[in-house]
C-alpha cells in the first residue's frame, strides 16, 4: 500500500527525482476560485504532498509559493512543476522569471512547455480568438525554439529539469528534430479510457516520464462497472484504484481536490494485483474527456492532425 510517508520517487532522465503524486493547483479563473487555493494547498502539504502541479496560465503561482511559506517544510523538499503559457512562447526567459518571483522561490523542479501550439500574444488576454470564434494561434513562433530557451534555462541551473505537456509521438519527433536535451516529463490527459499506451512505451525508450492529468477520468471512468467492482475488492474508493493503476504502470498522477478527506484518500493508495492492472488498461477507448475537438475540429486552434491526436 502507498501512504504519505511511503509515496514513490521517480527517477527523471537527468537523475532528479520526482515524486509520484502531486496535487494539481488548477483553479478556474474567477476571484472566489482563486482566493481558496491558498487555504487547500496548504492542507494538501499538510496531508503528506511533496509535488505541487501548477502554471502560469492557471493563475495560481502566488498562492502555491504563500502556502509552501506557510507550511514551514524545507523548500528543498517539495518538488514544484510549473509551465511556460502557450501564449508566451516568443518570451520564455522573461515567462520563467516572472514564475519565480510569483512561486518565491530560487528555482524551479520543472518547467513545461504547456501546449505545443502557440497562441497570438495579447497581453492579459491568454485566449485571443479569430473572427469564426477559433483560438488564435500563430506561426511567428514554434516549440522548436521555445524549447531551445528552456535549454538556455537549465544550463543556469535555476530549473532542475524541463518538459512539455500535451504532445504526441508526433510532436515529439518534431521536437526532436532540433532538440539538444531530452524532454524529462510529458504531461498529458491519461486515464484508464485514454491510456496512450504507444505514447508510453515510446516515451519509456526515450527515457521520457508521463504526468496524468484528469487521472481519475472523471465520474465517467470511476462509474465503470470494474472500476467498482475492483473498489469494493480492495475497500477503495473507484479513484484510489484508478491511481494506483497510474502508478503500477510508472506513471506520474496530480490528482486535485479541494476537500482535506479527498486529499488524504488520493495520496492512499492500494497495490493491485497484476490481473487487475491489465483489466483496468483492457478499459482503453482512445476517448478524451478533458480536451477534445470542438464542432470545428480543433482543440484550441490546432487540428487533432496537427496535434498528433
Amino acid at each position: 500500500m502507498v501512504t504519505a510517508t511511503t509515496v514513490p520517487w521517480f527517477t527523471l532522465n537527468n537523475g532528479v527525482k520526482i515524486p509520484a503524486i502531486g496535487h494539481g493547483a488548477y483553479a478556474p479563473a474567477i476571484e472566489e476560485a482563486q482566493s481558496r487555493v491558498k487555504d487547500w494547498i496548504l492542507t494538501a502539504l499538510k496531508a503528506g504532498y511533496r509535488h505541487i502541479d501548477t502554471a502560469q496560465g492557471y493563475g495560481t503561482e502566488r498562492a502555491v509559493g504563500e502556502a509552501i511559506k506557510a507550511s514551514g517544510i524545507p523548500r528543498e523538499e517539495i518538488f514544484i512543476t510549473t509551465k511556460l503559457q502557450w501564449n508566451h512562447q516568443h518570451i520564455v526567459a522573461q515567462t520563467f522569471e516572472e514564475s519565480l518571483k510569483a512561486l518565491d522561490v530560487e528555482y524551479i523542479d520543472l518547467f513545461l512547455i504547456h501546449w505545443p501550439q502557440a497562441v497570438f500574444y495579447d497581453k492579459g488576454n491568454s485566449f485571443p480568438k479569430n473572427p469564426d470564434g477559433s483560438l488564435k494561434v500563430t506561426d511567428e513562433v514554434n516549440f522548436n525554439q521555445a524549447w531551445a530557451e528552456l535549454e538556455k534555462i537549465y544550463a543556469t541551473g535555476k530549473v532542475k529539469a524541463i518538459g512539455v505537456s500535451n504532445f504526441s509521438i508526433k510532436t515529439l519527433e518534431q521536437l526532436f528534430t532540433t532538440a539538444k536535451i531530452v524532454p524529462a516529463v510529458n504531461q498529458v490527459e491519461l486515464h484508464p479510457y485514454l491510456a496512450q499506451e504507444d505514447l508510453r512505451e515510446y516515451s519509456a525508450k526515450k527515457g521520457i516520464i508521463l504526468t496524468a492529468y484528469t487521472p481519475s477520468g472523471y465520474d465517467t471512468v470511476r462509474n465503470d462497472p470494474l472500476i467498482l467492482s475492483l473498489a469494493t475488492k480492495y475497500n477503495a474508493t473507484p479513484t484510489q484504484v484508478i491511481l494506483a493503476w497510474h502508478i503500477a504502470r510508472g506513471v506520474v498522477v496530480v490528482p486535485k481536490s479541494e476537500r482535506e478527506e479527498r486529499q488524504k484518500e488520493n495520496i492512499t493508495l492500494p497495490e493491485l494485483d497484476a490481473e487487475d492492472i491489465s483489466k483496468i488498461s483492457a478499459l482503453d477507448r482512445g476517448k478524451r474527456l478533458c480536451n477534445y475537438p470542438d464542432e470545428k475540429g480543433q482543440v484550441y486552434g490546432w487540428t487533432v492532425e496537427q496535434l498528433g491526436w
